[in-house]
């Protein structure tokens, strides 16, 4: 054992000096201040997005069976959530709509509608709020297909590049309405490299790219579709275009081709059962890395402090956890009550 230590510690080029009893690491250990002077890793406000749930309608704040706590917001409703972020220094909200299943077909036409829920979302924003906050745009198709999938499908199989050309599309459309950060989330190959040339031939050279460059295929996102309502629509899996959950140096490469094509930062979904993945990939390409706390992953937590099963202090190191993982910033359903998590 002792062998193995030594042989890790050389390989890691890592330098202990010093033994016990002269070295004793309790020590610093003892009183809250020391504790504090010498921790690795702390949260602010600035390391948060905060996702927000639209649907049509007026004066509407619907809950989310799946997710306690978190709720669909018709237009008219998002002024105080916007002004809440701004107040306690969130510096982006990610915006997710619950599009009415009669506007939904084979095609995801109301994507690269301008009167969809996101562009009105995007303008009224901006036009209140200037350059206060950001706003980040999820680029895919599921919210808007009558099947739930994420892009054109032929005989059961999603079309990769007959997707991209309507990502290209929307993608173009959320940069005029005003969109600052892009996030393409739907896994085709090749997908951000043809937007990024698209959104510059378009003069939007400073729009940003956050690629969903690892996004695995789990069981984790099952209240975000219920959020979203392609929960009971979707038919089959998206295996065959999102990560096998037992890969990683697939994810590297994912990664890779992202970074070259252009993305500005990516993103690894999910989260916490992903650690080793964000370590990974920051360690690998010094590159802005985003996680995303997802539903499943919320709604654990949210249920077991519900039930009594754990301390609501879970919460925190959760969130931290992401953090010493590597990671630049959090998606999380918990963003709009940090005043009381980081308190």
């Amino acid at each position: 054992m002792y062998i193995t230590f030594v042989a890790y510690l050389k390989y890691n080029k890592m330098m202990i000096t010093g033994k016990f009893p002269n070295l004793r690491l309790r020590r610093s250990r003892r009183n809250n201040w020391s504790r504090r002077l010498i921790e690795e890793n702390n949260l602010s406000p600035s390391d948060f997005i905060l996702p927000i749930f639209l649907i049509d309608g007026k004066n509407k704040k619907q809950p989310i069976k799946t997710m306690p706590d978190v709720f669909r917001y018709s237009l008219d409703k998002l002024y105080p959530l916007i002004d809440k972020a701004i107040k306690n220094k969130i510096p982006m909200v990610a915006l997710f709509p619950s599009t009415d299943k009669r506007k939904k077909n084979v095609l995801g036409s109301e994507a690269l509608n301008e009167d969809n829920l996101v562009c009105k979302a995007i303008q009224l924003i901006k036009k209140r709020y200037k350059n206060q906050i950001g706003i980040m745009c999820d680029v895919a198709l599921d919210p808007y297909t009558s099947h739930g999938h994420d892009g054109i499908i032929k005989s059961g199989y999603v079309l990769n590049d007959e997707t991209v050309e309507i990502l290209i599309n929307q993608s173009i459309l959320q940069a005029q309405m005003g969109c600052d950060v892009l996030a393409p989330s739907d896994m085709m190959d090749g997908r951000i490299g043809e937007i990024r040339k698209s959104l510059d031939r378009h003069g939007f050279k400073m729009t940003q790219i956050l690629s969903y460059a690892i996004k695995y295929a789990s069981t984790f996102y099952g209240p975000f579709r219920d959020a979203v309502g392609s929960k009971k629509i979707l038919k089959g899996n998206k295996k065959d275009y999102q990560m096998d959950f037992r890969n990683s140096e697939e994810a590297l490469r994912e990664v890779a081709l992202d970074i070259k094509e252009g993305a500005d930062m990516v993103m690894v979904k999910p989260g916490l059962p992903y650690l080793d993945i964000i370590k990974l990939v920051k360690q690998n390409f010094k590159i802005p890395v985003m996680a995303y706390q997802v539903s499943g992953e919320y709604s654990l937590l949210a249920n077991g402090i519900t039930k009594g099963y754990v301390d609501k202090k879970i919460i925190l190191e959760s969130l931290l956890a992401f953090k010493r993982s590597g990671a630049n910033a959090i998606v999380s359903y918990y963003a709009d009550r940090l005043d009381k998590i980081l308190d």
